[in-house]
């Protein structure tokens, strides 16, 4: 991105330290907030994504950006015997790990408090790799992409879920009306921090996404990279493979 944002514009701090404070402090209502931000469409589109990771048939998955587990708790359902939902956030963390521990998937789904730019892990140790809504907040774009594609299995898949901007008419002025007046606005009324909400409607602005996040995959090394927009282009899968 050439414009970094930052959740609370403080220079005292790295764009790191902002995004885990922001997400310490809202974790406890960021999965009721989401359901309202989205209407609820976020569910559909977090389907999409265990579908094209059952079909690749992986044993060993990481959720990266986990947050509270939400798409870690779905990638279950792929019988795979080990999944790890990793996050910055020890706040968010602690949201999902009573989440599983209510659904009994403790058993295979493991909360890990690590950075997904410096990924714990050793090379090519994983199936698959998901990533929902967090790659804009990697400081480190690039050096993020790095090592997921460093801890993938050749042949593993990697799949994003991120939001994006339309591109037709009325969509896109639709868009920029509800993610620039609506949304913060949601996000004051409900939640006690007053800028995260903000910051997540000015970073999906800044994303590089469609081709120009392909791109950056490929520079990777990222092969078979394919986009599908999402619900008139306000999201976007990616796919990918080592």
């Amino acid at each position: 991105m050439s414009e970094k944002i930052t959740p609370y514009k403080d220079k005292n701090k790295t764009k790191k330290e902002q995004v885990t404070e922001m997400f310490d402090t809202i974790s406890g209502n960021y999965d009721g907030l989401n359901r309202v931000i989205s209407f609820g469409v976020d569910i559909k589109w977090r389907k999409k994504v265990v579908k094209i990771v059952t079909d690749s048939k992986p044993s060993r998955v990481l959720d990266v950006a986990t947050g509270t587990g939400d798409l870690a708790i779905n990638l279950a359902k792929t019988g795979a015997s080990e999944i790890i939902g990793l996050d910055i956030s020890a706040g968010m963390l602690a949201v999902g790990k009573d989440k599983i521990k209510a659904k009994k998937l403790d058993q295979i789904i493991s909360m890990v408090k690590g950075d997904g730019e410096s990924l714990p892990y050793e090379e090519n140790y994983f199936d698959a790799i998901t990533v929902a809504f967090g790659v804009r907040n990697f400081e480190y774009l690039e050096q993020g992409l790095s090592e997921i594609y460093r801890v993938l299995k050749p042949g593993g898949i990697f799949v994003v879920l991120e939001t994006s901007v339309p591109t037709k008419t009325p969509y896109k002025q639709g868009y920029k009306l509800y993610t620039s007046s609506i949304l913060p606005l949601i996000g004051k009324i409900f939640s006690k921090d007053r800028s995260a909400y903000s910051y997540l409607s000015e970073s999906a602005a800044a994303f590089p996404y469609g081709d120009a996040f392909n791109n950056i995959l490929r520079k990777i090394g990222f092969i078979e990279v394919e986009d599908n927009p999402q619900t008139f282009g306000v999201a976007t899968i990616y796919t990918a493979t080592k």
